[in-house]
């Protein structure tokens, strides 16, 4: 990914140098699925354009990362305000006053870039869990509150599908990961299966490793399970994106098993039907359930 800008101390702000929202539309949202209504793809294009945002600086900048992400949340503040400066904060603005959406979600993707800058390694999984709960958990609370079923119960379930796809990008982006210093693989689970940090800088996946990916891509599927049981829960528009946004999580983990679970050596994003294949398989899983009940 290209560098979005830098910070520059004079305007304090980031200066754009590419089209955040225009990225987004081209990556795979499944929560943006064509089949929902303009209005509705438009409002989630907007708080994905957010995220991509806070991942970009997190991730992409040069320079003062924490400065660039203490302007994030000033634009988010401007945002609220309606006069924002950067594109994809302009486009927001208008999402967070038709829907009086909280800000607790929009600092919480903030703090989880901030944690990226200061956190390298996780000892445990629950470690891990507790950084998707600022780094994933938010964006799936956000797209409840945009189809207004945001309940108590629902909560939870729409946490573990976030938490479960969360777990499968850091699977499928191990080597990236480690290049640039960072390791989601709970140190625990490694020490487990002994596997060193060297082994996520070769061009393969070692037997250790393979055995570690599995491990964790049992624990993403079970968290992604709920899924169903989430979607089951919802009218139709909302059911939909919620199974549209677990399949690409399931489509992937099945890619990395067909890979047997060598995710060094290759790219192993799962193909648009692919995800839609299992996209359908939800819909009809949930409302089976959904009729039986």
């Amino acid at each position: 990914m290209a560098p979005i800008g830098s910070y520059d101390p004079v305007e304090g702000r980031l200066t754009a140098s590419s089209d955040v929202v225009a990225r987004a539309r081209q990556e795979n949202f499944p929560v943006a699925s064509h089949l929902l209504p303009a209005r509705l793809r438009t409002r989630l294009m907007a708080i994905y354009g957010f995220a991509r945002l806070a991942d970009d600086i997190g991730d992409e900048v040069d320079g003062d990362r924490l400065a660039d992400l203490d302007w994030l949340q000033a634009e988010l503040e401007s945002a609220y305000e309606g006069h924002a400066t950067h594109p994809a904060m302009r486009r927001l603005s208008p999402v967070l006053a038709e829907l009086k959406l909280n800000r607790e979600p929009f600092l919480a993707l903030i703090e989880a870039n901030r944690v990226d800058q200061k956190v390298r390694r996780y000892e445990t999984f629950d470690d891990l869990v507790g950084y998707c709960m600022l780094s994933a958990a938010p964006v799936g609370r956000l797209v409840l509150d945009v189809f207004r079923v945001s309940t108590p119960s629902l909560v939870p379930l729409s946490d573990d599908v976030c938490i479960g796809l969360q777990i499968v990008e850091h699977l499928q982006d191990v080597g990236e990961d480690a290049r640039r210093g960072r390791i989601y693989l709970p140190q625990e689970d490694m020490g487990r299966f002994g596997c060193r940090g060297d082994d996520l800088l070769a061009s393969s996946a070692s037997p250790a490793l393979r055995r570690l990916v599995a491990f964790e891509a049992e624990r993403a599927a079970n968290l992604l399970a709920s899924g169903v049981a989430l979607a089951r829960q919802l009218p139709m528009r909302p059911r939909v994106a919620v199974a549209g946004f677990a399949a690409g999580g399931t489509a992937a983990l099945a890619a990395i098993r067909r890979a047997d679970h060598d995710v060094l050596s290759a790219n192993r994003a799962p193909r648009p039907l692919t995800v839609a294949r299992h996209a359908i398989s939800n819909m009809v899983m949930s409302s089976r359930i959904r009729a039986a009940a």
